[in-house]
């Protein structure tokens, strides 16, 4: 079941088959070259990387615009501050 709603994004995040940290490591390695406002897409299948992700956003400030499960695929939608 697919709650997506409709993000533009403009980079694109595989870290499918990999688990905790690295989902997270990744994501801050990709936001390291990215512009403010920017959002990133983040694919995951570690079933523990919403929790990951979710504390590091409130930490930062970065926001995540949408996030849903699809197919046993999280999805991450990631605007950076």
């Amino acid at each position: 079941m697919s709650t997506c709603m409709t993000v533009d994004y403009q980079h694109d995040l595989d870290a499918l088959g990999l688990h905790c940290p690295l989902p997270l490591l990744r994501l801050k390695q990709q936001l390291v070259s990215v512009g403010s406002g920017e959002i990133v897409r983040l694919r995951a299948t570690d079933p523990a990387a919403h929790l990951d992700i979710g504390v590091y956003a409130e930490k930062t400030g970065h926001l995540i615009v949408e996030q849903y499960v699809e197919d046993d695929i999280q999805y991450f939608f990631i605007k950076k501050k």
